[in-house]
Order: structure tokens, then sequence, then C-alpha cells
């Protein structure tokens, strides 16, 4: 068994013990000035010289009362059943007891201090009074007052403990959500760009006999595609080393380009835009991240299927954006579609952060159909 690390006192832990040992030996000098030189006499030795001694010898045990509040407490209950004078340690004592150790403990220790509230009547006799009852109730109520402040002590210690733990849990809740946030933009960022250089490298692959023209075409798409994705990367990892900074979010307004990218990298695209008015930002973000996923899923799995982008809505009854493709083209027979991911699961996740849900599945004519519903409250 191995022995109690030692304990580290701060400024304030110093501060309060002295102030505890300085109020024990005032306890002390004030119960000894308060029954004079009276006291048995031990062969020549007055009793009350015997009784100080005890008492200063309490009041020193008290700097040990943090690391062994328990062994101090018992050792100070029997010290004041003869001398009285220690009782003034035994209530620092029972306080120590109360804060450190649990209730339970606590109590049974308060039951044995009761103890040294009889002594007095028992060992003095002749000192004992006909009010000595009152005197009981006034002891038994005094080292219950300490007790109880030590508990009181004990359970606001606890509750700072746990709504510190709480706050931290709460940070570390706080990280995993931008950790999940920049996860899910280098997925939707980096997965667009980088299955457009897919297409493009796989199309040279599949028409090595291709004119010049349309190769150095594709190449250079290629190559616009590469050093886009290379500066989303580098947005990313500024917001990982800076996590005061935002990643620029896409709007709505940036559909048509998203669009225009995916009909430059040879995707057949048709968008359907009937929305009358500007939408907030956390819906047109949403749907920007929708139609993009839907479209990078497109050219991985069905490249060239022809795709329909619909965004429709109002103010009030919410809007929804539907991506459909066809089964996927003829030309691209004998070309494997991408791995599958987990894009719309977490797509799903992020359509679920903005109020609204998604469904996908299969279409009727053999493709696939991605829609989402968003809440678009009315203002005012």
């Amino acid at each position: 068994m191995t022995a109690p690390a030692p304990v580290r006192r701060s400024p304030r832990d110093w501060t309060v013990d002295t102030v505890f040992f300085l109020l024990a030996v005032a306890y002390g000098v004030f119960s000894a000035k308060s029954r004079g030189r009276a006291g048995f006499d031990l062969g020549g030795v007055n009793w009350l010289y015997v009784e100080q001694i005890a008492a200063v010898a309490g009041c020193l045990l008290l700097w040990l009362r943090r690391r062994r509040p328990l062994e101090v407490a018992l050792a100070l209950i029997v010290l004041s059943v003869p001398f009285e004078m220690a009782s003034g340690a035994m209530l620092v004592a029972l306080f120590s007891v109360a804060v450190h150790r649990p209730p339970r403990t606590t109590a049974a220790v308060y039951a044995v201090s009761l103890v040294t509230v009889v002594s007095d009547a028992v060992i003095r006799p002749a000192e004992a009074r006909p009010g000595w009852l009152f005197f009981f109730l006034f002891g038994a109520l005094a080292q219950g007052s300490a007790v109880g402040w030590g508990l009181f002590v004990r359970h606001r210690r606890q509750l700072l403990e746990r709504v510190a733990a709480e706050a931290e849990l709460r940070v570390e809740q706080a990280q995993l959500r931008a950790r999940e946030e920049v996860a899910r933009e280098m997925h939707d960022v980096l997965g667009h760009r980088l299955s457009l250089l897919s297409l493009h490298a796989g199309a040279l692959e599949y028409r090595p006999d291709a004119p010049s023209e349309d190769i150095a075409r594709a190449a250079g798409v290629i190559r616009q595609s590469a050093h886009q994705a290379l500066q989303d990367l580098r947005e990313v990892l500024a917001v990982l080393r800076a996590p005061a900074a935002a990643l620029p979010q896409p709007t709505l307004a940036d559909l048509h380009r998203l669009v225009a990218e995916s009909c430059a990298a040879g995707m057949r695209v048709r968008l359907v835009k009937e929305i009358p008015e500007a939408v907030p930002d956390l819906i047109g973000r949403t749907v920007y991240r929708v139609v993009q996923e839907a479209l990078t899923n497109v050219r991985k799995h069905a490249p060239g299927a022809v795709a329909r982008v619909a965004v429709t809505g109002t103010a009030g009854e919410g809007l929804r954006v539907e991506v459909a493709n066809g089964p996927a083209g003829a030309r691209s027979a004998g070309r494997p579609g991408g791995p599958g991911g987990h894009g719309l699961a977490g797509l799903a996740e992020r359509v679920a952060l903005a109020g609204g849900q998604l469904e996908y599945g299969p279409a009727a004519d053999g493709g696939w159909e991605v829609a989402a519903v968003l809440p678009w409250p009315r203002e005012g």
C-alpha cells in the first residue's frame, strides 16, 4: 500500500491553516484564564500546567489535518476528554473531517466527539453545575456547527468541481463539433475538386487518341482543378492553425458557378432555380453543399449521366432541393465509378443541423435521386 502523496499547500492554504491554528490557541488561552489556577495536584505538579501542554500539542496536530484529517480528529477527541483546553483544536479537526471525508464517516466521528461533552461532568464532578444540560447542548451545538460548516464547504467544492468539469466537457464537445465541421468541409470541397480531376484523367485514359485540342483542354481543366483543390486545402489548414478564423462559406448565389464547373468538366447538368427572394445564409450554404455532394457522386458513380438540379420554395413554406440523374451514359461503359464513401451520411447530418431532412435512393429510370427539405422561416 503506497503512502498518500504529500499535500502541497497554496498561499491561501497556509493562511487558512494559520488562522485556524491561532483560533485554537486563543481558545486554549481563554479557557486557561477562565479556569484560573484551579486544578488537580499531581505530586506537586498542577494539573492546569499539564492541560496547557496538552492543548499546545493538540494545536500543533492541526498542521497535519489536511493530510490525516480522520487520525487528527480522533486523536484530538481522545485528548479533549481529560484536557478541555484542547477542545478548540478538536472543533477545527471536526471541520476538516467534514470537508475531506464522506458524510457517513463525518457522522460517526461527530457521534464519538459528543463523549467529550459528557466527560467534563464525569472527570470533574466537583465542577458539575445544575445547568449541566445547557452546557451539554451548547457543546453539541458548537461541534455540530463545525461539522455543518465543513459539510457546506465540501458541497460547495464538489459543486464547483462539477461546474468546472461540465465546462471542460462543453469545450471538448465544441472542439469535436469544430473538427467534424472541418472534416465535412474537407470532404465536400476536396471531394468535388478531386472528382473533377478523376473525371478528366479518366477521359484522357479512355481516349488516348483524342484530338490534341481536347487533350490540351482536359489538361488545362486538370491543372485548374488541382490548383483550386490546393487553394481549398490551404484554407482548411488555415482554419486548423487559427481556430478564430472561419472557412469562406458558399452561398446560394454560388450555385450557378458550381453547375458551370461541372459542365466545363464534361457533365450535362440542367439547373432549375425558382427562388423569388434571398434565403438565409445557413439555408443557402446547405443547399450548395447538397448539390455539390450530389454532383460529385454523379461524376464518381454515374459518369456520363444527365443530371437535373431543382431548387424551389418560398419563405414560410420551406425550401426543397432535388438532384436527380439518369443511368450512366453509354460512352462511360466499361469505366468503373469511384468507390463508395460516407458523403451522404455526413450530408444527412449537415441537413439535420440546419433543421431539415435528407432523402436519397434509386430512381425509377435506374438513376439516383437526392432531395432535401429545409425550413425557411418568414421574416417578421
